[in-house]
């Protein structure tokens, strides 16, 4: 068998807090904006972007010092955002291979992905590493890709790269060579190691890998041996990959309390977007949406939108998260919302060669969408029979789907009456004798009983308050020289009266 040589690509994503919280507001993207953390008075900054720190912004400034300087706009740290941004990169990795490893910190984001084996479905690695930076840049995040056949020396490459040039490509045996101009920053060194190199005079890999091996082993221990292998590219590693389980879910808080639709439908449709990006990625479709809005005063208001066929349609699933809002508007001012789809297969319809065009999905769930909010969505819907003889309780309203299995075999039918059912039902005056129905008064015509069946007699609910009973006849029925009248009759029991409920074609 032959040996698979090892090839990983490193992701570094730097200043991730401000990354993950600018890739859901992209009106802020090509501003100055810095993101602080603590509680006020005592804040200061964590992260910020590119244009801040030509700004003059820096880390560890606090609020005053950021308000003196013009034009910076301070947004609050989000950890649940930065999860959902890192929840995306991870997904985005694994479309590429299913072995990624994190090494995240809590400023920046980093992951590993073995790519041994994937030429012949992404080409050569150079290829790999450009699809990968599309992808990521695809959903709002700045990163740059360094790979080798090492994964510390692709790690270290990863941090110490200028964005100039995002993608890089090491070939095996050449890890020194592209490290040794690297400052000793990229290995994470303690503060004493930090004094150590420093008071040496040593301050690129190139001069720590130049060390001889012995004397630094004697002066720091083992230590030092590891930080001279990694600085050569030669520290081996055992990949431990991670398992993130697949879920579509953006989070955003607001940076003040919102009341207006129109406004909280422009950030959602954002986040839809790059639902509905990851959801392509793996050839699925959002089969449900639910929108999770947090309120003031520690409410929560949730809905849950699913059309007929998943889709991703962004305007679509705008349009019907808006009607559903309309609908059922929060009772509060919305502090945060979250998005959460449930992925579906991406449905196809291929007609008949003479077969007439359908109409479409989506303009169905629009119309049920409106309607359901003019007339109320208990009142929408497919009637479905109930298990009851109850004549005032026969159905219920059901949501229109569509059937997941295949169609049965064709059933043959025998012909029979129709009966066309009155809602509500009609009062009509029986004349009996001796229990015998011989005429019936019904629309202000008299007409006299041919034949009559029955009665059946049927009754329930005797647990609760609205027991019923009933007898039932189906009665043929002719006035004077005109036509028959087929008919249902109905007789509460309860309250001695008669009714006919349909009439028999």
């Amino acid at each position: 068998m032959t040996k698979i040589n090892e090839l990983y690509a490193c992701m570094y994503a730097k200043e991730f807090p401000a990354q993950a919280l600018l890739r859901l507001r992209p009106e802020l993207r090509n501003h100055p904006c810095v993101v602080m953390e603590g509680e006020p008075p005592a804040q200061s900054v964590c992260s910020l972007n590119a244009k801040a720190r030509v700004s003059g912004a820096a880390h560890g400034m606090t609020r005053v010092e950021i308000e003196t300087l013009p034009g910076i706009t301070s947004l609050s740290r989000s950890k649940s955002e930065e999860f959902a941004a890192k929840s995306a990169l991870l997904d985005t990795a694994g479309t590429f291979s299913p072995r990624v490893e994190d090494h995240s910190s809590e400023t920046a984001f980093k992951c590993v992905v073995d790519i041994a084996g994937t030429g012949k479905l992404f080409g050569t690695a150079e290829q790999l590493g450009k699809e990968l930076f599309k992808r990521i840049r695809s959903i709002g995040i700045t990163a740059s890709i360094a790979v080798s056949a090492n994964v510390h020396a692709s790690k270290c490459l990863a941090r110490g790269m200028s964005l100039r040039c995002p993608v890089m490509v090491v070939p095996p045996g050449e890890e020194a060579a592209a490290l040794e101009t690297l400052p000793l920053d990229v290995l994470d060194l303690s503060e004493d190691q930090s004094e150590t190199f420093s008071s040496w005079g040593i301050h690129t890999l190139g001069m720590l890998a130049a060390l001889p091996e012995k004397e630094l082993i004697a002066r720091m221990g083992q230590h030092g041996k590891r930080l001279r292998q990694l600085a050569c590219g030669q520290l081996p590693h055992l990949f431990q990959p991670v398992e993130p389980p697949f879920t579509l879910e953006e989070k955003m808080e607001l940076d003040s309390p919102v009341e207006i639709l129109d406004s909280l439908l422009f950030v959602a449709g954002v986040m839809l977007e790059q639902l509905i990006l990851r959801a392509t990625t793996r050839v699925l479709a959002l089969a449900s949406v639910s929108i999770t809005l947090s309120l003031e005063g520690n409410g929560v208001h949730e809905r849950t939108v699913r059309p007929a066929l998943p889709t991703n349609d962004r305007q679509l699933w705008i349009k019907l998260i808006h009607l559903d809002l309309e609908a059922h508007p929060p009772p509060a001012a919305i502090l945060a919302l979250s998005l959460n789809a449930e992925p579906g297969s991406i449905s196809k319809v291929q007609l008949g060669l003479f077969s007439p065009q359908l109409p479409e999905p989506s303009r169905l769930d629009v119309t049920l969408a409106r309607i359901a909010k003019i007339v109320g969505e208990e009142n929408v819907g497919k009637a479905v029979l109930l298990d009851t003889h109850h004549e005032k309780k026969a159905f219920r309203l059901e949501r229109f789907t569509l059937p997941t299995s295949e169609p049965g075999s064709a059933v043959t039918v025998q012909g029979c009456s129709a009966m066309r059912e009155f809602r509500p039902a009609e009062n009509v005056r029986v004349m009996t004798t001796e229990g015998k129905l011989y005429a019936l008064l019904f629309r202000q015509r008299r007409y006299a009983v041919v034949r009559a069946y029955g009665p059946w007699r049927t009754s329930g609910e005797w647990w609760n308050p609205n027991l019923w009973g009933c007898e039932q006849w189906d009665v043929v029925a002719r006035d004077d020289g005109g036509p028959l009248l087929c008919c249902c009759l109905v007789r509460d029991l309860m309250r001695n009266q008669w009714q006919i409920v349909g009439l028999y074609d």
